[in-house]
């Protein structure tokens, strides 16, 4: 089997796995059940290709260090669902386009070009605590994140957003 050919019950069983975890950590896939059907067989395909399961709408260099931030879930989908409804690709979305209130729209990439490397960003004498986002912390569980704001949802415990607290 060539790496284009994904059997029917690999991307459902994907699909069912991926939609249980998503909706046990408070996120949702899209309900266009035959896109997201799509996006999980270039996952698949990807995963196949590279060993991990690469963002299906990015390109992916092959380095796994290289390509940490675009292994689904990216580091982008929770600041994507937060400001536009959905992730770049739209396997992830709101609730609001989950229920049909919402239709998801573009998505302005957030990934910096391939230069801007975290070694390029010791070399400008950036320290370790010059983070670009703040980290939140779970108050009951300890989960750390980065981003804007706190996620609606702990994805480890289910503690809401006001059980976050400002950590770094």
């Amino acid at each position: 089997m060539n790496e284009q050919e994904v059997s029917v019950v690999e991307i459902d069983g994907l699909y069912e796995r991926l939609f249980g975890e998503a909706e046990d950590s408070g996120y949702h896939l899209n309900p266009d059940v035959e896109s997201a059907k799509q996006l999980i067989k270039s996952l698949i395909i990807n995963e196949r290709r590279y060993g991990y399961r690469a963002c299906p709408c990015r390109l992916a260099s092959g380095d796994r260090q290289d390509d940490l931030d675009i292994i689904c879930p990216c580091n982008y989908r929770d600041p994507d669902l937060d400001e536009y409804d959905a992730c770049y690709c739209a396997l992830y979305v709101s609730k609001a386009i989950q229920k049909g209130e919402k239709k998801a729209g573009s998505i302005p990439e957030r990934r910096q070009p391939p230069a801007e490397t975290k070694t390029e960003t010791q070399k400008k004498g950036r320290k370790p605590t010059d983070l670009p986002l703040p980290v939140w912390r779970c108050k009951v569980c300890g989960y750390l994140c980065a981003r804007e704001q706190p996620p609606d949802v702990c994805p480890i415990c289910k503690a809401k957003k006001d059980r976050f607290e400002h950590f770094m």
